[in-house]
């Protein structure tokens, strides 16, 4: 299979974008994975890159965007950092991604049993993570129930993953409230920003509607 074109990307759109991760998801949990050469791949992109769409993930080694998705060598643009929420840099990488290199979506993709939310959940504290677990901890307030403080920890699974999923809404809030460049690119229909949760359990993704 041959690596993204110039002409390819250009035919994308925002839904064309989401429904190609959707088919490539599929693919990935019904082990039907494209058969891909990826030096062949690593040739045609070394003059060029046209990839369709970015996805924010976190950095955990069970959740790469390339395989989950069933991507190969200059399809998508992948941004990680545990907990997958924003800052300026990684806006900046976005309006990059999206302005100059011409993706046509943008994933925030948050999964289940997530560690970085888990620290969050528990208001962990340790050198430098201490800054990364402040920046994900709003969420944990956002998730209202259960009231019961000793259920509001990373012991209880069902909390952890709705704060997960909040934090993916509360990110994608902050894209738009953040970036003008992608706030604008998407009024003028020209991206898509949406989230999504990764099952750890069985590898497939849920889009937010």
């Amino acid at each position: 299979m041959k690596a993204q074109t110039k002409e390819m990307q250009a035919q994308m759109t925002p839904d064309s974008s989401l429904q190609e991760l959707k088919k490539g998801n599929l693919r990935f949990t019904g082990k039907n994975a494209l058969n891909r050469d990826l030096l062949q791949q690593v040739d045609q992109t070394s003059t060029g890159q046209f990839p369709y769409a970015t996805v924010l993930s976190c950095i955990d080694s069970r959740v790469s965007s390339e395989l989950i998705f069933d991507q190969g060598i200059g399809d998508i643009f992948s941004v990680r950092i545990a907990g997958n929420f924003v800052n300026e840099d990684i806006l900046g990488s976005m309006e990059f991604a999206c302005k100059l290199a011409g993706t046509k979506l943008v994933v925030v993709l948050g999964h289940t049993a997530c560690g970085a939310v888990k620290g969050a959940c528990d208001h962990a504290r340790l050198g430098n993570l201490t800054t990364l677990i402040n920046k994900i901890e709003p969420a944990v307030d956002e998730v209202k129930e259960p009231q019961d403080e000793s259920l509001r920890n990373s012991s209880n699974i069902d909390f952890v993953n709705e704060v997960a999923a909040k934090n993916v809404e509360m990110t994608i809030d902050n894209i738009r409230a953040n970036s003008q460049v992608l706030t604008e690119l998407e009024q003028q229909g020209e991206i898509k920003i949406i989230g999504g949760m990764y099952d750890i359990k069985t590898g497939g993704v849920t889009f937010y509607k």
